[in-house]
């Protein structure tokens, strides 16, 4: 029997999450099949997979980026329906049931997301948000939303996980990467991910692309996703914060370019480049700390 979803995994060692994300799908009353495309990880993550049935793996010589390995996954689905999960979820049974209801309810909806969940069950920033334009990430950077209240539209907040949560599936302008349900119709006329990004903002950039294509994105607040936040990346934080900050630039100059003066942009550059820069140095700084606190002990 086809599949109705297509489950596209990217692993790159994930250890113990990955088997516990590919249990919580196969015990979806849906016909699932799992496809995890793993980015030459060195751990044993693959081996808890051995003999799990609907569980295809494709491997990866070298860490290809996200959006690369996603990709790959999407050209081996078959299914109308693909999900792209991050191997640090887990749900209960029925959260995909919900999910695809979600977006089969609206013709016009090519994509959906859900509740994304931390560990101490408090809403995670990113599974429903505004795009964050320059404008908006400047406001956000330097605490103008504390104005938000007076001035709405000018210091509005792209964050949305601040503002009540709906009882229904509303439309939103982005989802999280690390959840999204999309239709094969709307991947097919947008096209796949971009796999010019290595690690972050990939994300944003097919959200601006499917609704530049009149496809809406829906958030769908009773489909509940826990998310460990960062564990594939927790490793190598500088190397993930470049590649963070170097996907924002690119998001930046290829929706935004024409339509804020070459003075504001290179102030843009300026200030992400310089907000790496403080927060690699902590993660720097962080590491000695550790690494001085382990040799006294």
């Amino acid at each position: 029997m086809t599949a109705t979803i297509s489950t596209i995994i990217v692993n790159y060692n994930a250890g113990a999450y990955l088997r516990g994300c590919v249990d919580a799908l196969l015990a979806c009353p849906l016909e699932i099949d799992v496809i995890v495309v793993d980015n030459a990880s060195a751990d044993d993550s693959l081996a808890a997979l051995a003999g799990l049935p609907h569980v295809q793996i494709i491997r990866n010589a070298s860490n290809m980026g996200f959006a690369a390995a996603c990709n790959i996954g999407a050209r081996a689905a078959v299914a109308p329906y693909l999900l792209f999960l991050n191997p640090d979820c887990y749900f209960a049974p029925g959260t995909l049931s919900v999910l695809l209801d979600g977006l089969r309810a609206d013709p016009q909806a090519g994509m959906a997301g859900g509740l994304l969940l931390n560990s101490d069950g408090t809403e995670q920033a990113g599974g429903r948000r505004a795009i964050p334009t320059p404008w908006r990430s400047f406001v956000r950077a330097f605490g103008l939303t504390r104005f938000s209240q007076r001035w709405p539209r000018l210091f509005y907040d792209f964050h949305l996980h601040k503002q009540p949560l709906p009882d229904h599936a509303v439309e939103v302008e982005a989802i999280s990467g690390a959840c999204m349900l999309v239709s094969r119709t709307a991947m097919e006329q947008v096209g796949l991910w971009d796999d010019a990004y290595f690690l972050h903002c990939e994300d944003l950039d097919w959200c601006m692309r499917f609704r530049q294509h009149g496809w809406k994105i829906l958030f769908v607040p009773q489909a509940r996703i826990n998310h460990a936040l960062g564990v594939c990346g927790s490793s190598r934080p500088v190397f993930v914060e470049w590649h963070k900050h170097k996907g924002m630039m690119r998001f930046y100059r290829k929706f935004f370019r024409h339509q804020y003066p070459g003075v504001l942009m290179a102030l843009v550059t300026l200030g992400v480049w310089l907000r790496f820069a403080l927060v690699a140095t902590v993660h720097v700084l962080k590491r000695w700390l550790r690494q001085g606190t382990v040799k006294r002990d």
